[in-house]
């Protein structure tokens, strides 16, 4: 059975309930009985796990190329006062 998050629009009490699909949404909240209840929408996280599974799967959008081009940057070394440079 799935868990719900349900938050109070009056008194802003949050709590999850294990409901059946088939179930309909709470209306009364259990702290001051209200009929304010909202369901909150909170985005699962799924992981597929075990053989035939691949962590490279999906990384990229289909079709696209996986070649990335190369910038090149020059960078000037950078020079150190040598000791007849500095100054007593």
């Amino acid at each position: 059975m799935p868990i719900y998050t349900y938050r109070c629009e009056n008194c802003g009490v949050q709590f999850e309930k294990h409901q059946s699909f088939t179930d309909s949404p709470l209306k009364t909240c259990p702290e001051c009985r209200k009929k304010t209840l909202k369901k909150v929408i909170t985005p699962t996280k799924i992981i597929f796990k075990g053989s035939g599974f691949y962590a490279t799967d999906n990384k990229s959008p289909s079709g696209s190329s996986t070649s990335t081009k190369k910038t090149e940057t020059k960078s000037e070394p950078e020079t150190k006062p040598t000791s007849s440079e500095k100054s007593e």
